[in-house]
């Protein structure tokens, strides 16, 4: 069983991922940790985000073990994050591990940009979540503060909004909808009426799926 989960910054979609990979008890993958850590090795190394080079080089070298890394929720690197996620060049270098990943019995979910056009178009299940801008940028905010990050709900809705249009119009996978994808606007709904939605979906197009099948 595998689950493609795409969206925005701060849509909801990692708390999500990981619930429902508890609630299948399947493997799960924060796709956007993978570019959070290219992103740390390369300004680790002195290096800036836009160099595309330096980029690769780091995403060629990533150590999976080091996704754990607490510095990953670091909002400021969220920035960088996105400027490396833009390079071709780094989508591909990271392109195996993620289909390998998402190969694995019994089944995964994975969420990102994207998974569910990109990495792994066949996948069983498709969901698109987002929200508002203004209130990704509230949830992120809260998010930060409580992991004691010093920035703005103003430098976070900033921040975000800049992600949104380079994620959205970058010529390497961008940010959209699969045509198959369900989408689960979670602006009005907090996170447990998300995941009941969420389940609903999934349980619905399994569902169906088998009786096609």
């Amino acid at each position: 069983m595998l689950i493609a989960i795409d969206g925005p910054a701060a849509s909801g979609k990692g708390t999500l991922g990981r619930q429902i990979a508890a609630h299948y008890g399947l493997a799960y993958l924060d796709t956007g940790r993978l570019y959070r850590a290219v992103a740390r090795d390369v300004l680790a190394a002195g290096a800036s985000p836009s160099d595309v080079h330096a980029a690769a080089s780091a995403a060629k070298a990533l150590d999976p073990a080091t996704l754990d890394d607490s510095k990953l929720v670091d909002g400021r690197l969220g920035e960088a994050a996105s400027i490396v996620a833009s390079h071709p060049e780094v989508r591909e270098a990271l392109l195996d591990y993620q289909r390998a990943f998402a190969r694995q019995a019994p089944g995964a979910v994975l969420d990102g940009r994207d998974i569910g056009t990109v990495i792994c178009p066949d996948a069983d299940v498709k969901l698109f979540v987002t929200a508002g801008a203004e209130v990704r940028a509230m949830r992120r905010y809260r998010e930060l503060s409580q992991a004691g990050h010093n920035m703005t709900e103003a430098e976070v809705l900033a921040d975000i909004r800049r992600r949104d249009q380079r994620d959205k119009n970058r010529a390497a996978a961008p940010l959209r909808q699969a045509r198959d994808a369900y989408l689960l606007d979670t602006t009005n709904l907090d996170i447990d009426a998300a995941f009941k939605a969420a389940i609903a979906l999934i349980d619905a197009a399994m569902g169906r799926a088998g009786q096609a099948g």
